[in-house]
């Protein structure tokens, strides 16, 4: 909004000094710039736990090799394909001997007894290649028996032939290898195909600011013809059942089934029509959010690319804790039973740091999502409350400065609340796939139920993160204070929420449907020439897996900068009047407020 505009609407017994000062003194109280560190106690929570992590993973490391995992053992414990020290374990001469040409892991079991399976014997030897035995074939440095032929056409072989015909041309075992050369015969193809994901990300965010209105209503005057179809289609199948269905049960239960059907999408399409029409002033609010938060992508384009140092991050992780995870399995003592029987046995200890190992997956992961959130809203706070937008002093280096030296406590709390339920959710799942098979019907619907919760309240916890994480940004407030703060006023506008998180997260759903859609339509032309590929829909689904990540990272930002500048709004129309104190917002959003005695929640 232009200066004129803005000195329009303060009251004129005010000198031009005076008139500056309340702007600016409303503009600091806004962004408190005196801050102070947030959430503290939990940071160092935070660095405790990576501390005792990095301990526990040194343990780990003292008493493991990773070749165990990757490579195998023998009886005697030996690795294949190493050079292994010899050591005596319980009276046992043959651990510690040279495997070096010995890289291939060969095992073969069988059952001591025919009537009890459980008792099985296992034989585990290093052997030079597994091509030396009959029927073995080498997969990840072991001898795994090969695939038999089929023998004779039965039915049940013909169902499999017909299985491994859909997914191979060669069979399954040269499937792997298929889509291994499918890739790598159209990698320049599916590098074309994310660029156009890239392009069309860009091109859905220009189209959401220059056409948004167009956009939302068309979304929802799809979505009422769809119902409306649906209904009418409902209507007619029920007369029709009706007048031609016989009179035994099957023919009534179809006759039932129809008229509920009808029933209920009738009333769904009648609410949608009359929420639509109720609502359409705080429709016109989601246009406007749309609008804006492309404006500020314009200000701010490399707020865009946030999202790829969160991938990075989220990425550098997950290969940390896989390849935490092969030292947590590798580790253990030696013992060798009967002198032909070697297991590396676990301590508690070590046992312990696999569930903390995973502990520090979701935190990790929750913090470095945490941390994306709060640049962004720092970033469209200081964008949204600056008087002269054209003028910006680095928003973006201001938001992460924030976040480092002052917040990085409160992402840290917000992170380990959902990491918890995550982590719970897990051992209710692993409790539940221990117990099924002796479970009765009520313990399973009560483990249905309490996954059912907990995945509600992760969501709701994840909403309110976001919102809380905005209220920080804005005033600097530590993490429970700021839940609060956001949710009182998500509640004064309770009705502008469920808005703006209806139709404008399907809207942004529909954008991202269109980036993969038109990825893989103009892959399909790209491979349509190329007879090499095996199976041409490989680097399709890889394509569009990658499209959906491109689009993913462009919207996600787009989501949070429409949530931020929401509360940037109703904190805007709580603190100012528009006369004495002047808003900060544009003329667009001022048409909301500027006919209401009622600032909050009446538009």
């Amino acid at each position: 909004m232009s200066g004129s505009s803005n000195k329009a609407r303060v009251a004129p017994e005010l000198g031009e000094d005076e008139r500056a000062q309340k702007i600016q003194n409303a503009f600091d109280n806004i962004l408190c710039k005196n801050r102070t560190h947030t959430d503290v106690v939990f940071l160092l929570t935070f660095i405790l736990f990576i501390t005792v992590w990095l301990g526990l993973m040194g343990y780990c490391m003292l008493n493991g090799n990773m070749y165990r995992i990757l490579n195998g053992y023998d009886n005697c414990g030996n690795i294949c394909g190493r050079n292994n020290i010899f050591a005596e374990v319980n009276g046992s001469n043959c651990h510690g001997m040279d495997m070096t040409m010995h890289k291939y892991l060969r095992v073969q079991s069988w059952s001591l007894d025919s009537v009890d399976s459980d008792h099985i014997q296992v034989n585990r030897i290093c052997v030079e290649n597994c091509s030396n035995y009959s029927g073995f074939e080498t997969v990840l440095n072991r001898c795994v028996p090969q695939r038999q032929p089929p023998s004779a056409s039965t039915p049940s072989q013909v169902q499999i032939d017909q299985q491994e015909s859909l997914t191979s041309k060669t069979g399954i075992q040269d499937f792997f290898q298929e889509v291994a050369e499918d890739i790598y015969s159209s990698w320049k193809e599916t590098l074309y195909m994310c660029a156009i994901a890239f392009v069309f990300s860009i091109i859905t965010l220009v189209m959401f600011k220059f056409l948004a209105g167009v956009i939302v209503w068309l979304v929802l005057i799809g979505v009422i013809f769809a119902f409306t179809a649906a209904s009418a289609l409902l209507w007619i199948h029920y007369m029709v059942e009706t007048r031609d269905a016989t009179r035994d049960t099957i023919g009534k239960r179809r006759i039932k089934t129809f008229l509920i059907l009808a029933i209920i999408s009738t009333i769904i399409t009648v609410a949608l029509i009359v929420s639509i029409i109720f609502m359409r002033k705080r429709i016109k609010l989601v246009i406007v959010l749309f609008k804006e938060a492309g404006k500020a992508a314009s200000d701010m384009p490399l707020l865009l690319l946030e999202p790829i140092l969160t991938f990075i991050a989220i990425a550098g992780v997950i290969a940390l804790w896989l390849y935490f995870s092969i030292w947590i399995e590798s580790s253990g003592r030696l013992a060798i039973q009967n002198t032909t029987n070697a297991k590396f046995i676990k301590d508690d200890t070590m046992k312990a740091t696999r569930w903390y190992n995973m502990m520090a997956l979701f935190w990790l992961i929750q913090f470095s999502i945490g941390c994306q959130h709060m640049a962004i809203a720092g970033a469209v706070a200081v964008w949204y409350f600056a008087r002269n937008k054209n003028d910006l002093d680095s928003p973006i280096l201001t938001s992460f400065s924030n976040l480092v030296h002052y917040h990085l406590g409160t992402v840290a709390l917000g992170s380990l609340l959902i990491a918890l339920i995550q982590m719970f959710r897990l051992l209710l799942q692993m409790a539940d796939n221990y117990t099924r098979g002796s479970a009765n019907r009520a313990t399973q619907c009560c483990t249905t139920a309490c996954q059912c919760c907990l995945g509600s309240c992760q969501s709701c916890l994840q909403y309110i993160n976001r919102n809380a994480y905005i209220e920080t940004a804005i005033y600097g407030d530590p993490f429970f204070r700021a839940g609060s703060k956001a949710y009182n006023k998500l509640m004064s506008n309770r009705l502008r929420v469920f808005t703006i998180n209806t139709i404008g997260d399907f809207v942004l759903f529909l954008g991202k449907v269109f980036v993969v859609a038109i990825t893989l339509l103009c892959g399909t032309e790209l491979l349509h020439s190329k007879t090499e590929i095996h199976h041409i829909w490989v680097p399709l689904t890889l394509a569009g897996f990658f499209a959906y990540l491109i689009s993913h990272c462009f919207i996600t930002v787009y989501e949070m900068m429409i949530d931020t500048i929401f509360l940037c709004f109703c904190e805007d129309c709580e603190m100012n009047d528009g006369l004495e104190r002047p808003y900060f917002m544009p003329a667009t959003l001022m048409d909301f407020v500027q006919n209401s005695k009622k600032v909050m929640g009446v538009d």
